[in-house]
């Protein structure tokens, strides 16, 4: 299934197109227009491909507190699956968007979360798809009859509470997965205040991959996070719990494995900020 074992190529999935056991799922999508990545898929997508949204299926509604982007109800989630034709633990799952696993990395991340391992990105996402003219269509393709419990693995994420008895730990790297302006309090887009968590680290979630949308190599791989591979545990964290998704990947396919996720990340953090003030790193 190529160099990683998180990853298929486009040529495996190809080769696999009409295999019953596979299931390929579109998460394309753009934070400034939630309705971008459905319109995209309807108009061409890879044959056979269901459609899953960030916000309608890989999140729920946002509160005071929890970040842009809290985890979906999960029995949702799951009865979605099943409408798609996932079996748990049997079905082999393809995720892909054109966003170099910006958000294929979020989905890939729940159903490991559920307890659905077999689960790859598609190297090179839509782009080298196209590129390759491998087929699509625009076709959504007829409901499944899957089966999937969800047993979430709680082990995973770690709350507010949980990041901060971790701050000044020895053996715990948190890692933010914004850009190093964001990180440093330079800019911010998104969020209402600019900052990041005391005592964290950056490294962009875009370092992962290349301008194309490939994994890079393990050993390019193994150099950028070099730092940390010698931590315990890996805290990973970003605005709201779904490029942070790309890092625990990228950690994931060069095989370090403690890595747990922040999901509120930094949109969680500083919603509490008007009542402290420390608990934001000022420059």
């Amino acid at each position: 299934m190529g160099q990683h074992q998180s990853i298929v190529s486009a040529e495996w999935l190809k080769d696999n197109l009409n295999n019953p056991d596979i299931k390929i799922i579109d998460c394309r999508f753009r934070l400034p227009d939630a309705n971008w990545g459905y319109q995209q898929y309807n108009h061409s997508h890879i044959q056979n491909a269901y459609y899953l949204d960030l916000n309608d299926h890989l999140s729920q509604i946002v509160t005071t507190h929890g970040g842009r982007h809290p985890l979906p109800d999960i029995s949702l989630l799951a009865t979605k699956f099943e409408q798609l034709g996932i079996i748990k633990n049997k079905t082999t799952v393809v995720v892909y968007d054109d966003s170099r696993f910006a958000f294929s990395a979020r989905l890939w991340w729940l159903l490991h979360y559920l307890g659905h391992d077999q689960v790859f990105i598609l190297d090179g996402g839509w782009q080298h798809w196209q590129q390759l003219n491998y087929p699509t269509d625009n076709v959504i393709p007829p409901d499944g009859n899957g089966s999937f419990v969800p047993v979430p693995n709680l082990d995973l994420t770690v709350d507010i509470e949980q990041i901060k008895q971790c701050q000044t730990s020895p053996d715990t790297a948190i890692i933010d997965a914004r850009s190093g302006d964001r990180h440093l309090g330079k800019t911010e887009p998104i969020d209402p205040i600019a900052g990041s968590i005391p005592h964290s680290h950056n490294v962009f979630w875009q370092e992962n991959t290349t301008p194309e949308g490939f994994l890079k190599s393990s050993s390019e791989l193994k150099k950028i996070w070099k730092p940390y591979l010698n931590y315990q545990q890996i805290i990973a964290y970003c605005g709201s719990g779904v490029t942070a998704c790309v890092n625990i990947f990228a950690l994931k396919s060069i095989g370090y494995h403690n890595c747990k996720l922040y999901v509120g990340g930094w949109s969680d953090w500083c919603s509490y900020l008007q009542k402290s003030t420390n608990l934001v790193t000022h420059y």
